[in-house]
Parts: structure tokens; C-alpha cells; sequence
């Protein structure tokens, strides 16, 4: 086991695919544009001699401008869209919360569903990915329903035999109410065909914290390229797995912006389904998707490919 992690290390896997020649062939273009106006604007500010310093400190030089191009391209990465929809927080996990090893966690999921078949444990020894948390094993849902609605019907099942649990929305979870993200759908098939024949999934993933404060919309916006995020059915399986994660009423709430909400089944999906803690226990509710909360945050999956 221990073989993967010293031996592989992992980088980013973009779900949306790599450039294409012509979105490369602008930024080549915008970036000649940007040196050429910088070139211009500095020989008017520079005579012989600071010309000169400027030319004998050409690598240091060299590298501060490729680091300011990297990070100014990286910041402008990452959508402005919504920005507005975030407020601070200083929310956090329950003190008593601690990540379990993935041999654990499916353990507790086959309690659940006896009938889950194998999982690549070994890969929870590999690195974890920028702003991941952890690994989570989490359940293809297929291999517990035929359906996604159903899955995730069974897996509330799961957590109210364990916990106590209140469903806000009982009987309105089927596909008209309810269904995954195209992002979340993209990167279970992706996670899918990278552990073939699992039923059960190594995921890293993060429980919320990355995004506290943002709508969830926000969230969606503000991802990272190989970020997605995580809906009902993966966000259930993590609390089977890890029940202290929503334990106490100051505990950071949770957004499933992997999964949209259409409450009057019309298809307008403007509201997110969401698990929550006061004093008779978990809550498992709906949202306005355009509405930041300190108390609350999203939690996201990451993709990555062993190099």
C-alpha cells in the first residue's frame, strides 16, 4: 500500500478538458499585447544608465515577471460571478470531529448496505489534492438504487435508523424535485471509470469549510477546475461514515450545491437541499441557492490523476 504514495504523486484533473489551439493561440495573443504596452510604458520612465541595471538583472527579472503573469492569470481563473452572494465566517467542524481511515468508513457503509461490494482503499495513501481535507469513501449510488432519487431516499433511510433525523421535504424527492448538477454528474462518470468494478468510491473532498459563507451558487462559480461538488446521496454517505461531522448546534451547516432543487417541480431549479443541527437532532431542508449564510458552507469533491 504504502508503494502508491511514495512512488506516484497526483496533479489536477480539469473537468472541463484540456485548452483548445485557439482559446491558446488568444491568451498568446493577450499576453504579447500586455509585455508590448509594459515594454512601452517603462523605456518613457528609464534613461541609458537604469535601462542598463534593468538589463543586468535580467533573470531575477525574467522571474518576477513570470510569477506576476502566473498569479494574475491564475486570480482571473477563477469567476467574479456572484461575488456578492458571500459573507464571513467564523463557523467550523465540531471538536470531536476526526476524519476516519477509508478502511473504517466502509465498513460503516457496508453495515448500512450490506450488499456494497469492493473499494480501492489503497488509494487513500496517495497525497491529497489542493484544498482537500481528506479521502471519503463514498457509494456509487447506482450500487445502491436504480435510480439517483431513490439512492438518495435510501440513504436518508440509512442516517434516520442511526440518528435523529427530520425530513423537511418527504415525498418530494423524486426527479422533478430533485436531481445531481451537470459538473457533479460529469465527475461521478469520471471518478467511475478511474475505480472500475468499485462500488464504493476514494474520494478527497472537503466538509464544507473551503466555502463557508458563500450562496451556493457562489460556490459553483468560485470552483477550482477540478473541484465539483457534492449533493445529497455523497454528503449522507460521509455523515454514516462520520456522524460527529454535524454533532452540535455551533457546527458549520451544510449546502449540497452538488444537487439543485425545484420546489414545485416545474423546473425551475433555484433552491438547494441542505443538512442542518438544532437540539432534536439533523434536519435535511431546502434553500435559496442565491443566499449566503455564515452558518453555512458547501462541500466538494476533487479530481486528480496519478503522474
Amino acid at each position: 500500500m504504502a508503494t502508491i504514495a511514495t512512488t506516484h504523486s497526483i496533479v489536477p484533473l480539469q473537468l472541463a478538458g484540456n485548452t483548445t489551439e485557439q482559446q491558446n493561440a488568444a491568451l498568446q495573443q493577450y499576453l504579447a499585447e500586455a509585455i508590448q504596452e509594459a515594454y512601452r510604458t517603462s523605456i518613457d520612465e528609464l534613461d541609458r544608465q537604469s535601462v542598463e541595471s534593468v538589463l543586468q538583472s535580467y533573470k531575477q527579472l525574467k522571474g518576477e515577471i513570470i510569477d506576476q503573469i502566473v498569479g494574475t492569470i491564475q486570480r482571473h481563473a477563477v469567476s467574479n460571478k456572484y461575488a456578492a452572494e458571500a459573507v464571513g465566517s467564523d463557523r467550523g467542524y465540531p471538536a470531536n470531529y476526526r476524519l476516519r481511515p477509508v478502511e473504517a468508513q466502509t465498513t460503516e457503509l457496508r453495515k448500512a448496505f450490506p450488499n456494497l461490494g469492493s473499494c480501492i482503499e489503497k488509494l487513500a495513501r496517495l497525497p491529497l489534492p489542493e484544498s482537500a481535507e481528506g479521502w471519503f469513501a463514498i457509494p456509487r449510488w447506482q450500487a445502491v438504487a436504480p435510480t439517483y432519487n431513490e439512492a438518495v431516499e435510501m440513504m436518508l433511510e440509512a442516517l434516520g435508523k442511526r440518528r435523529r433525523f427530520s425530513n423537511r421535504i418527504a415525498g418530494r424527492l423524486r426527479e422533478a424535485h430533485l436531481r445531481q448538477t451537470a459538473r457533479s454528474l460529469l465527475a461521478e462518470g469520471i471518478l467511475s471509470d478511474q475505480q472500475p468494478g468499485n462500488d464504493i468510491l476514494v474520494v478527497a473532498a472537503q466538509a464544507g469549510m473551503l466555502h463557508r459563507g458563500s450562496s451556493a451558487r457562489r460556490t459553483r462559480a468560485a470552483m477550482a477546475g477540478n473541484e465539483f461538488g457534492l449533493g445529497v446521496f455523497a454528503f449522507g454517505a460521509m455523515l454514516l461514515t462520520h456522524p460527529e461531522r454535524l454533532s452540535s448546534s455551533d457546527s458549520l451547516m451544510v449546502d449540497c450545491c452538488g444537487d439543485e432543487y425545484s420546489i414545485q417541480g416545474d423546473a425551475t431549479f433555484d433552491r438547494i437541499p441542505l443538512f442542518d443541527f438544532d437540539a432534536s437532532g439533523i434536519e435535511f431542508s431546502i434553500f435559496y441557492e442565491d443566499r449566503a449564510r455564515n452558518l453555512w458552507g458547501s462541500p466538494t469533491g476533487f479530481l486528480y490523476k496519478i503522474v
